[in-house]
């Protein structure tokens, strides 16, 4: 295998940042690592956008042009043409969270159905994402997984999330833009996966056009992706899976501790990277009825599936495979695979700047928390800062 390593290389992963950009990602990752600077700096950041101080202008050229592409589509497009110059392809998504009304439902909806149209229109965006709680409130997907009754009222409502999904997902088929449905708490998740999977079995018929996401962290995905293998085989159609690790693991463990069910998270980290392993293999080994996009940070993991890949003949440029990575992170991973010829999409959030500070405040939280990530980071940001200088 000579692929070893090939993350390494800090010329190719930074080449489209500026001296200055990389000054400034240097910096971000610096204050990242410090977890009591996170902790005031979240804070003091809540506070200002409470109190309406002027501080949108700070976050915007800092923090905020980091991690996000902009605060609208249009804003974004330097963006995606910058990185897709590079190989990289961009999957837009409006990281704006919360919203709870009918109305907020029906303008999300209309947001998508221009975001896949925009799409449409540019190949360097193949992809679109979105929450399923982006369509409905996360309250009526916790009621149906589990299995309560619904009101004549929120029958009507879940129809009408049924609706929104399903004009999403067709007007993606149409546009020949592929579509991946987040996934979110496991308490809501079940309805979720009911309602996706009915959207495969009606739009991936030849080709996926709908994925669904696993995420790893919790022990019964494995299970869980048979299961739907063998429907999608029983009734003929296609499975799209995102294969993550997850985002939400305090607040899994919280609950189950709290309501006194076992945790659907898996006991430790070599567990859940084990079960994302199994996960990306299994899919890869049944590529002509799986397609795969394979969401991580995680070099180990991301060294198995080339390997995979080169053992199993599939090639590069194989369109049921891609790699993704958050922008602003990661772009060792996601460049060098972009110079070697592999599908590889960086999620491009965006948005306005006070809508999108909860998602910001989350990604400072995690990289806090995810153990070599951001020391990783910092390590070959300074090893890049030194090959220029000399």
């Amino acid at each position: 295998m000579t692929l070893k390593n090939i993350f390494d290389n800090t010329e190719v992963a930074f080449s489209l940042k500026s001296d200055s950009q990389l000054e400034r990602a240097y910096f971000l990752f610096k204050m990242i690592a410090n977890e009591p600077l996170v902790r005031i700096g979240t804070a003091a950041t809540r506070f200002a956008l409470k109190a309406k101080l002027p501080v949108e202008g700070l976050i915007r050229a800092t923090v905020f042009d980091h991690f996000c592409g902009g605060v609208n589509e249009k804003d974004c497009l330097p963006v995606i043409d910058n990185m897709y110059t590079a190989g990289v392809c961009s999957v837009l998504d409006y990281s704006v969270e919360g919203k709870a009304s009918e109305n907020q439902f029906d303008d999300a909806t209309e947001r998508l159905i221009k975001i896949i149209e925009f799409s449409e229109k540019k190949d360097a965006m193949p992809i679109v994402v979105f929450k399923p709680t982006a369509l409905g409130r996360f309250y009526l997907f916790q009621k149906r997984g589990e299995g309560k009754e619904f009101t004549k009222e929120e029958e009507a409502e879940w129809n009408r999330v049924i609706g929104r999904l399903d004009k999403l997902c067709n007007l993606a088929k149409a546009s020949d833009v592929e579509v991946l449905i987040d996934a979110e708490e496991s308490w809501m998740q079940d309805a979720a996966d009911e309602i996706i999977e009915k959207m495969m079995e009606r739009y991936n018929k030849e080709v996926p056009y709908v994925y669904n996401t696993l995420q790893t962290y919790r022990w019964d995905r494995f299970d869980f992706l048979k299961a739907t293998h063998k429907r999608a085989k029983e009734h003929g159609y296609k499975l799209g899976y995102k294969i993550v690790r997850g985002a939400y693991m305090e607040k899994e463990r919280e609950r189950a501790l709290e309501k006194g069910y076992e945790s659907p998270i898996c006991a430790d980290k070599k567990t859940t990277d084990d079960n994302f392993n199994n996960c990306q293999k299994y899919i890869l080994e049944n590529l002509n009825e799986i397609s795969i996009f394979i969401g991580t940070h995680n070099e180990e993991s991301t060294y198995l599936a080339l390997e995979q890949m080169e053992n199993l003949n599939i090639s590069k440029e194989d369109n049921r495979v891609w790699f993704g990575q958050l922008y602003g992170m990661s772009d060792h991973i996601s460049f060098n695979l972009a110079k070697r010829g592999y599908n590889v999409a960086k999620y491009l959030p965006f948005g306005p700047v006070k809508d999108v500070m909860p998602y910001l405040i989350r990604r400072a939280e995690e990289n806090t928390s995810v153990a070599g990530q951001t020391s990783r980071e910092l390590s070959l940001l300074k090893k890049e800062r030194s090959r220029r200088k000399a």
